[in-house]
């Protein structure tokens, strides 16, 4: 069963709401070996990307512990292949010759750079790093640096290599939620200091696009642990949910991260909107909680299916009340999960509708599918 084409309702509601939405994932994945299992080829990136609509992704290595330089002329090769849907980065370990590497690479295509601290083990006050900050900077290349869960704060570092090269796009990416309880301050002065979206917990992606410069967001999915199709009808919910505009969500789904593509000067898109008051809804509430606490157990190989039972009593609420027809909508998400696990319990993207249910929790405010 397809979760792509399963959620495809739900991206519709999107781009009803956004008119002449546009997809370009900055966050994206090819390779073989992997330590973690996951692998990818560069035909099944372009399908997903065929099956999204969208003009293209950023895409670069996914860990390769002998090295990176087979691994990046496969994915400037495999970029040169498809003519400018695939806008190769190349990847760099900072304890094995980096910027020589990066300097190699970039003289054969690649046109941005990726780091992995959790990966390769370093913190970004590495002298390797600085040198390809400085690279970046000259040439005034995106470098878009792992600040996901697993690794200590790295916020500090990245603000003075933003501050000190300001021509280097610095990409934060899966919403820098090392750090997002307080860069976001810090990013107000930093136009170059951009986060990427690639993640999936409400309250982190409310908390990016409430506070960050819309300008300074790029849509992401971090594929192929997620999927573009489903983060676009997650992530661009809590992007309408919090207010933004039409024209801001445009940018961030696309518009910014092809200026990236293509060596262009950001565009700014207006200060963040800000923390709004909005009154909790005590109902939809306790459906997310349960949500949340079965995917996460779910996700590490556990029997979540308590919480997730939970979650649909909580979603039989009177036909009356507003928003009875989310809380509907919410129930239909999960018993398609119980559907396609019963058939493939195997199938790692039937996450993903429970990582849609809880984000529709969260943003009652944005219609759902009939």
């Amino acid at each position: 069963m397809d979760i792509g084409t399963l959620l495809q309702p739900w991206v519709d509601v999107v781009r009803e709401q956004v008119p002449d939405l546009e997809l370009f994932d900055a966050h994206t994945h090819i390779g073989r070996n992997d330590p973690d299992g996951m692998q990818q080829t560069p035909e099944e990136l372009v399908a997903n990307l065929v099956t999204a609509g969208a003009r293209g992704c950023f895409v670069f290595p996914m860990h390769e512990p002998d090295g990176y330089a087979v691994a990046n002329d496969f994915v400037i090769e495999a970029a040169r292949e498809v003519d400018g849907l695939l806008v190769p980065f190349c990847r760099v370990n900072p304890h094995d010759s980096a910027v020589r590497e990066a300097e190699r690479a970039l003289g054969a295509g690649a046109r941005g750079i990726k780091l992995h601290p959790r990966a390769e083990q370093f913190p970004l006050h590495h002298p390797q790093v600085r040198s390809l900050f400085a690279i970046a900077h000259e040439r005034s290349l995106p470098v878009l640096v792992h600040a996901g869960r697993g690794i200590p704060s790295l916020g500090t570092d990245a603000v003075q290599l933003a501050a000190e090269f300001p021509n280097a796009r610095v990409i934060l990416a899966h919403a820098g939620i090392c750090d997002l309880g307080w860069i976001w301050r810090a990013a107000v002065d930093l136009p170059n200091l951009l986060f990427d979206s690639s993640w999936w917990i409400p309250a982190d992606l409310l908390a990016l696009m409430s506070l960050v410069p819309p300008g300074q967001i790029v849509f992401a999915s971090d594929l192929p642990y997620g999927h573009t199709l489903v983060a676009a009808a997650s992530q661009l919910r809590i992007a309408l949910q919090v207010g933004l505009s039409t024209e801001q969500i445009r940018l961030i789904a696309s518009g910014q991260s092809l200026r990236l593509a293509a060596g262009e000067p950001l565009q700014p898109a207006g200060p963040a909107i800000g923390d709004r008051e909005r009154a909790g809804h005590v109902l939809l509430d306790r459906v997310a909680e349960f949500l949340l606490l079965g995917t996460i157990m779910t996700l590490r190989g556990g029997d979540g299916s308590e919480m997730l039972a939970l979650a649909r009593l909580a979603c039989e609420v009177p036909d009356e009340i507003d928003d009875a027809p989310v809380f509907a909508a919410i129930r239909r998400l999960i018993d398609t999960f119980d559907e396609v696990s019963a058939t493939e319990p195997e199938n790692r993207r039937r996450l993903t509708l429970l990582m849609l249910a809880l984000t529709v929790a969260k943003t009652p405010d944005v219609p759902v599918p009939a």
